[in-house]
């Protein structure tokens, strides 16, 4: 049986505002296997972007583990653990957040670079990919050239550049019409199956959900496999 990629181990998270103290995760606990996509639900504040951050190393959780391809990292220092986002993690979010002055290919060679991939390599990984997603005639087009859908599947390619082994997508198609909601899905789970990763996906959308691998939900600050109502 194969290594995961992602475990969280009783992740907890606390906000201290002057209206209250929130306890946003109580002990949250997910494993995530090679290939497997899986579906994030629950309300707006129940959670979700907090697993994400904490899961992506951008927030240290105030106790548990995140354990990337079996590297514990709540004992690293901020060197160490951007180093193991840098080359094993990928983000995606709600808004695409392209580099307008780029164009779409540039928009995924970039990141090669700043990982020390050489020029012509990074071209052709960017080109693989926007072929992989459908968008090999619009590589030149700057995102203001580009239609909701397609932007977002050029982010979904800059995610993937640098093969990390997980991907995590917060409300990745929460911006687009349900058309091309599915569409950009699509594209995003044939993308991420050709590449080996893993995803985990937050989205309020259950039908969307519902074409992922399994689905967990929060539960007071927990997780929990998600029954459909």
């Amino acid at each position: 049986m194969s290594k995961p990629v992602l475990e969280l181990v009783s992740i907890e998270r606390t906000y201290v505002t002057e209206a209250a103290t929130l306890n946003v995760l109580r002990g949250a606990d997910l494993v995530l296997q090679p290939g497997e996509i899986v579906g994030l639900v629950g309300p707006s504040g129940s959670g979700k972007s907090s697993l994400l951050h904490a899961a992506g190393l951008l927030e240290r959780p105030d106790a548990g583990e995140v354990i990337v391809a079996g590297q514990a990292t709540s004992g690293l220092n901020d060197r160490d653990r951007t180093a193991i986002r840098r080359r094993d993690i990928g983000f995606v979010y709600q808004f695409h957040h392209l580099l307008p002055e780029f164009d779409a290919r540039e928009n995924i060679v970039l990141p090669q670079l700043i990982a020390g991939v050489k020029r012509a390599a990074a071209i052709a990984r960017a080109d693989e990919l926007l072929a992989m997603l459908g968008l090999t005639d619009r590589a030149t087009h700057q995102p203001s050239q580009l239609s909701g859908g397609e932007q977002q599947r050029v982010a979904i390619g800059r995610a993937l550049a640098n093969d990390p082994r997980v991907l995590l997508a917060d409300e990745p198609t929460g911006n687009l019409d349900p058309d091309t909601s599915a569409t950009v899905f699509d594209a995003f789970r044939e993308t991420v199956r050709k590449a080996g990763a893993a995803a985990l996906v937050a989205t309020h959308n259950h039908d969307l959900a519902a074409r992922m691998d399994r689905v967990v939900t929060f539960a007071d600050g927990v997780l929990t496999p998600y029954e459909a109502e």
